[in-house]
């Protein structure tokens, strides 16, 4: 029996059937699929699925206990331990989600700092977390150091700030300016970035916007997912050994949550084998390359970042529908989402992978040039 659509239900996606590890069904078709943030596509990675099988069979779904009762484990120190050496820090502290990770640092940090400065348009995991701070709250302008260095005159020299700011901003595929942010705070002011969705693809080893922008890990907290490059689930916080500690030891989410189920951690372990030795963040950066050197060619606007992600937004709904079409007759999903940060009326939004064909990436390109020459031919009319 066919039941129509509620309320609640209109505010979710149509569900989608993958067909394989580009291309979803979709009313009856196979379209190539660009949306999401599985960059390396190592969520259906044979190798990543057979270390989550081998980890069910071995440890079972659930320790059913917190770290710091009876659910520790030595995988969870392992993976720990991986993480630390993948990206360059002394430590690492696993949380049960991306998301959560933020709040087991502010947790932590709380009553630490004067003021707490955070990007306009940053991640609502940021926006949640800084409550906890203890402090008072300012925006400043999307990605713009200059704002920073206003704000921060204003509260004088005795602020002790932190700032707290995605890396890599998934609406559009921008970059934090980290560089300019670490020369405009005061030499005790700290970075709190969110590198869910740099961590694993960019920098030359993969080790996000820090890597990337150049810049110290000093006065630097660096939160990750691993739901994003590396297909799995959970997140974590990368940190000197001292604040690991402490977080160990403060954060009431840490000390009261139930960890990783082991079989995803198992995964993850073999995720993080696969993105340090295979070429997969090379073969990612050829194709971003291509894809935008192809947009820009054709007068596409695509943003100055190596991050593979790139956005639409249609100024009217006739335009969304267009814009739809063309992706349709191409045989490209049309990933037309509303997620904050981004566009307020939504937005087209396109993220690469490594294991898209180039014809899949010829035909995303043909849609966008096509749906972009419809916007500027009216425009200039």
């Amino acid at each position: 029996m066919h039941r129509r659509p509620t309320r609640s239900t209109r505010l979710l996606a149509p569900p989608l059937q993958q067909v394989d590890r580009t291309r979803v069904r979709w009313h009856g078709r196979k379209f190539a699929y660009f949306a999401g943030c599985d960059y390396f596509r190592l969520a259906s990675h044979p190798a990543v699925l057979r270390a989550l099988r081998e980890g069910l069979e071995k440890f079972g779904l659930n320790v059913a206990a917190s770290r710091a009762t009876t659910g520790n484990h030595r995988l969870f120190a392992l993976l720990e331990q991986r993480l630390a050496a993948f990206f360059g820090v002394e430590d690492a502290v696993l949380v049960s989600s991306g998301y959560l990770s933020n709040q087991a640092v502010t947790q932590t940090l709380a009553g630490r700092f004067s003021h707490a400065l955070i990007d306009e348009r940053a991640h609502n995991s940021l926006v949640d977390a800084a409550q906890f701070l203890d402090c008072p709250i300012y925006r400043f302008k999307h990605r713009d150091a200059v704002d920073v260095a206003r704000i921060l005159a204003r509260l004088g020299q005795w602020a002790r700030p932190i700032l707290l700011t995605d890396g890599l901003f998934s609406h559009d595929g921008s970059v934090a300016p980290l560089k300019l942010y670490r020369h405009t705070l005061p030499t005790d002011g700290w970075l709190l970035v969110d590198d869910a969705h740099a961590a694993g693809i960019l920098g030359r080893m993969g080790r996000g916007t820090a890597e990337l922008e150049g810049i110290s890990r000093a006065r630097l907290i660096q939160t990750v997912a691993l739901s994003k490059a590396f297909g799995v689930y959970g997140g974590a916080v990368l940190t000197t050994r001292a604040l690991a500690r402490e977080i160990r030891a403060r954060s009431r989410l840490f000390n009261g949550n139930t960890p990783l189920p082991l079989p995803l951690a198992a995964a993850a372990l073999r995720a993080l084998s696969l993105v340090r030795t295979d070429p997969l963040i090379e073969r990612l950066a050829r194709k971003t390359a291509y894809v935008k050197s192809a947009l820009r060619a054709g007068g596409f606007p695509v943003t100055d970042s190596p991050a593979p992600i790139v956005a639409l937004a249609p100024p009217t709904r006739r335009d969304r529908q267009r814009c739809e079409r063309r992706l349709l007759h191409y045989g490209v999903f049309p990933s037309f989402i509303r997620y904050p940060g981004g566009p307020a009326k939504g937005y087209f939004r396109f993220a690469l992978s490594s294991e898209h064909s180039r014809a899949q990436l010829d035909a995303l390109v043909a849609a966008l040039l096509e749906s972009a020459k419809d916007f500027l031919t009216e425009s200039a009319g």
